[in-house]
């Protein structure tokens, strides 16, 4: 029982922290149909630029400071770049961002170098928060929950509740209409992928601390926040909340139970005790291919529902 809470609370964590960043490239890719590869860069440079500003003026001012600027960043992105290559299709923006991936990244190892970062958790939150069964909570851990579910209220509200949000999502479907009713529809879309560029400088703030503020950190949190955001379905914010909930439970406990695919077999009657290759691999301790299996789940979401969960678009 001890494994299994304190297990759900980390899942719970690094799930909420996927969310953070995948949430932003949802609504980038469902507001203006573009998959930005370059979304985990983003995520990076709020870890780099929280780490700066934190050792200047504080954690808190870090927290505003740094989304910020990586909106701005994102503003400027689509307005200089997106926005000029829109016009050739859909291949001219991924190669965008694609490139955008290696600037970015060696942008930072020229400024900072390839280093980790000594970007700790603040001391006012470096405490447990309560214990379970012996194991320590830690604070920090419940103000990433904290900042997670406000961020997922404060993006469901505007969406859903404001004028703003009504006009964000007028412009995908009929972006002419919204012209013709007096509203400017590209800044519209700047708005957007800023907002989306902001969410995961958030992330990077939050989970740069929690995790390793470092130059290829954005190659480790990319391929599975694509994995979450195609499980959850292109274009779904409640999709992406699921996946990224799912993932970040399986990835948790796969980790931390020792167990085969063929214990698991087991109580549906079936011996995977072959003696081929086959029995081989279900002999293989989950720990070891617990990394693996969320892009496993992905090849099957697409053999079966191609749109994912909870998807609008075709993937």
């Amino acid at each position: 029982m001890e494994i299994l809470i304190v297990s759900l609370l980390n899942g719970l964590v690094y799930g909420m922290l996927l969310f953070m960043l995948a949430s932003g490239l949802t609504l980038i890719f469902s507001m203006m149909g573009v998959l930005n590869f370059a979304h985990a860069s983003i995520y990076m440079l709020g870890a780099y630029f929280a780490f700066e500003v934190s050792r200047w003026v504080g954690f808190i001012p870090a927290l505003i400071v740094a989304p910020i600027l990586c909106g701005a960043i994102g503003a400027a992105i689509e307005i200089f770049g997106l926005r000029r290559v829109h016009h050739n299709g859909h291949i001219a923006e991924l190669l965008f961002t694609f490139g955008l991936v290696f600037i970015i990244q060696r942008g930072l190892q020229m400024i900072w170098g390839m280093l980790p970062m000594p970007y700790r958790v603040p001391a006012f939150l470096d405490f447990p928060l309560f214990v379970v069964y012996g194991a320590n909570f830690p604070a920090y851990r419940g103000f990433m929950l904290l900042i997670s579910a406000v961020m997922l209220l404060s993006i469901f509200l505007l969406l859903k509740k404001t004028r703003i949000g009504l006009i964000i999502q007028a412009a995908l479907t009929h972006p002419q209409m919204v012209s013709a009713l007096g509203h400017n529809v590209p800044v519209v879309f700047t708005t957007v992928f800023a907002g989306g560029c902001l969410l995961a400088g958030l992330a990077g703030v939050i989970g740069g601390n929690y995790l390793t503020t470092e130059s290829s950190m954005a190659d480790a949190m990319g391929p599975i926040v694509f994995v979450v955001v195609v499980f959850g379905g292109l274009g779904s914010l409640a999709g992406c909340f699921i996946a990224s909930i799912l993932m970040g439970m399986i990835q948790t406990f796969a980790v931390v139970f020792d167990v085969t695919l063929g214990d698991l077999l087991k109580p549906f009657g079936i011996d995977a005790g072959w003696d081929n290759l086959l029995g081989e691999i279900f002999t293989v301790p989950m720990a070891r291919i617990g990394p693996l299996l969320p892009y496993a789940m992905m090849i099957l979401i697409l053999l079966f529902r191609p749109r994912g969960l909870m998807g609008t678009r075709d993937t």
